[in-house]
């Protein structure tokens, strides 16, 4: 489960963290579209820089995954 989920239209954007080797983590964006029981396949965005905290990690995830939800279309 996602820490933060958005929605735009029936885009549903999810920010999370990983952790990585050596103890530091990273934020990932999962980005699908879909509606009710009908959901595509998600494309996973990274954020670039590996954080030492996880809440640095999340912080920058979910100004990753704003940073996408602006850019999504919402027409067909």
């Amino acid at each position: 489960m996602a820490a933060e989920k958005y929605t735009k239209a029936d885009w549903i954007v999810e920010a999370d963290i990983q952790r990585l080797e050596g103890g530091k983590y990273q934020g990932v964006v999962l980005v699908t579209r879909g509606n009710g029981a009908q959901q595509s396949d998600g494309v996973q965005h990274l954020v670039n820089a590996a954080s030492i905290t996880p809440e640095e990690a999340l912080d920058e995830a979910k100004a990753l995954a704003h940073r996408i939800l602006s850019d999504l279309r919402t027409d067909a």
